[in-house]
């Protein structure tokens, strides 16, 4: 394995260059949805000549400025240097393409970056013990917010230190949540989280993009957020920007150190264990 030290504000310049060539691409389309050819990789999980040029703008810019860094793509897979790399980026290139082919102005660019146990990030500090998420940048090209987070070092939306909301207890909470649309396998336990959560919190919303879901809720818009059967690229730079407004990631099944397996709950600290044993009961 590649033994080098990470610099961190190179690798975030080199994030938000990336996301904003990447959403350059897709105001274009968006402006002429003919223009799209649309796929299906499998049953409601569409993806667009938007999704695979934009990715293709993002993987130039991390190839040239990062090549020793790893990459975990949605649409092109996984790069050669997977096992020998420390760091490996997670891209999305569009999160929410359901709401970018139907005109509705919410996705998101993801890219984020995670470390192998065993990295030493920080010089007289113990080696990260679990894989961990260091760095995340979310771009909503509609309102032109750029949600980013480097490890131990704050979340911004636009240069602007951020942090999760005040709500104190579950009831008064709004959260976010995506319903199955692709794997039904687990429908059943989660429609007894959402009705649980239905009668125990202010509300549920569901928005399409389970990135700014996540970005929502390091800015305090969304005190909590669930869901199941996602990719590790859906929620990388999420849980990264969560974790440095102040609030909770973790794998709904408790197994895994970030919820790389898709199955995600985010909440202010405040909440967490109301909402992470109301949900966790139903499983």
């Amino acid at each position: 394995m590649q033994d080098f030290k990470v610099d961190f504000y190179h690798a975030l310049e080199t994030a938000t260059s990336a996301a904003k060539e990447a959403a350059s691409i897709l105001n274009i389309y968006a402006q002429d949805h003919s223009k799209l050819s649309i796929s299906y990789k499998s049953r409601n999980d569409l993806v667009s000549q938007a999704d695979k040029d934009s990715e293709q703008a993002i993987l130039q810019v991390v190839r040239e400025r990062t090549p020793e860094i790893a990459i975990v793509a949605e649409e092109s897979g996984t790069s050669a240097n997977l096992d020998e790399s420390q760091y490996t980026w997670f891209i999305d290139p569009l999160d929410g393409t359901t709401n970018f082919l139907h005109g509705i102005p919410h996705y998101a660019v993801s890219i984020g970056l995670v470390a192998r146990a065993g990295t030493v990030l920080i010089p007289n500090t113990p080696p990260l013990e679990v894989n961990t998420p260091i760095l995340g940048v979310v771009y909503d090209p509609n309102r032109q917010e750029m949600f980013s987070a480097i490890y131990q070092d704050g979340c911004f939306l636009n240069g602007q230190r951020i942090y999760t909301s005040q709500a104190k207890h579950l009831e008064d909470a709004l959260l976010a949540t995506g319903v199955p649309f692709r794997d039904f396998s687990f429908e059943a336990p989660y429609m007894r989280g959402f009705k649980e959560v239905m009668h125990h919190t202010r509300g549920i919303r569901r928005l399409g993009s389970a990135a700014l879901d996540l970005a929502w809720v390091a800015c305090g818009r969304f005190d909590g957020y669930w869901e199941m059967g996602l990719a590790p690229y859906d929620v990388c730079a999420g849980t990264i920007l969560v974790r440095e407004a102040g609030g909770t990631v973790s794998d709904i099944y408790e197994k895994e150190p970030w919820p790389q397996s898709g199955n995600i709950i985010a909440s202010t600290k405040s909440i967490e264990e109301d909402f992470g044993n109301l949900i966790r009961q139903q499983l």
